[in-house]
């Protein structure tokens, strides 16, 4: 994962579903805190049994919310955010006739723009905010969060993936800049030497 979270800090994760980036930086960074946030409940009753199962029930929890509503208050500040946007706006989307999955991908009762509202008001001064969303979007994300006071904002690409990781920090003024991009697949098929690092063995995506 792209979160360079240590050990004693916490971390939300907006639209966690079945905890997958919870259970895979508490595996990466034995002794931080994450907490999810999930508006269906489903997914969240599988993030919690997931956690259950691998044994990390005390570091990884998963909360039924609305990203339309202000985040409980109990929750307190994070030292990084991280965030998994659906990735189509409604008035463009031709959504799933699958019901959960059609909330996953397409924006319901929070946009874009609130999900990033939502994100950067949770974090500490000093903290990180990681996205990943689709690279059409980009232009857009780079544009609310400098409004949101995050103007230090590092890309990273996908290829072939048309995706990208975002990192931003506060910045009075807008400083971008392109990371090396991370290449997922050999043009022989499989993934390359970088993706299985972080897949298979729990390597931190670095920036």
């Amino acid at each position: 994962l792209a979160v360079e979270a240590r050990a004693g800090e916490r971390v939300l994760d907006l639209g966690a579903g079945v905890a997958a980036v919870g259970l895979c930086l508490a595996a990466r960074v034995h002794g931080c805190t994450i907490v999810g946030i999930e508006l269906q409940p489903a997914l969240a009753a599988l993030a919690i049994r997931n956690a259950d199962l691998n044994n990390t029930a005390g570091h990884v929890q998963t909360r039924v919310h609305d990203l339309a509503d202000p985040l409980p208050g109990d929750l307190g500040p994070f030292d990084h955010v991280a965030t998994n946007p659906p990735y189509l706006a409604a008035a463009v989307a031709d959504p799933s006739p699958n019901p959960s999955k059609a909330l996953a991908t397409v924006e319901s009762s929070a946009d874009l723009a609130r999900w990033l509202e939502v994100a950067t008001g949770a974090l500490k001064p000093a903290g990180t905010l990681t996205a990943i969303h689709r690279s059409d979007r980009l232009e857009e994300i780079v544009g609310h969060l400098a409004a949101l006071g995050w103007g230090d904002i590092t890309v990273k690409r996908l290829p072939p993936a048309a995706r990208v990781l975002i990192r931003a920090r506060r910045a009075a003024r807008l400083r971008r800049t392109e990371a090396s991009p991370l290449v997922l697949h050999r043009a022989s098929g499989g993934y390359t030497d970088e993706a299985e690092a972080v897949l298979r063995h729990a390597q931190p995506l670095t920036f």
